[in-house]
């Protein structure tokens, strides 16, 4: 088991930052690739970005590519998400997972979830 815990969300200004973290317990955390994933009220989730387990090789929507950036801390077993140029339609409940089978862009691979952590941008 790895329990998964989000923070770092917030309301913040179109153009403002935030840095999301998520820190894991339980099973070895550098063993899992991790990705982040977000909701927005009546929409289905959606891929953000994803990080391999030694944080070497990591992938992006073409949403977020250029504004966001993902990095890990296995001696931390903490992910990063660092988010900057905000726009209002990335508003949404940001969650982070764990893969054990190396890292995808489908919600569904993924073995594990916190709880999720709410991001509001105002215009």
């Amino acid at each position: 088991q790895v329990q998964l815990v989000e923070s770092g969300g917030g309301l913040v200004q179109a153009g403002g930052s935030l840095r999301l973290s998520c820190a894991a317990s339980g099973r070895t955390f550098r063993g899992y690739a991790m990705g982040w994933f977000r909701q927005a009220p009546g929409k289905e989730r959606e891929f953000v970005v994803r990080i391999s387990w030694s944080g070497g090789n990591t992938y992006y929507a073409d949403s977020v590519k250029g504004r966001f950036t993902i990095s890990r801390d296995n001696a931390k077993n903490t992910v990063y998400l660092q988010m900057n140029s905000l726009k209002p339609e990335d508003t949404a409940v940001y969650y982070c997972a764990a893969d054990s089978a190396g890292g995808s862009s489908n919600w569904r691979d993924y073995d594990y979830w916190g709880q999720g952590t709410q991001v509001t941008v105002s215009s």
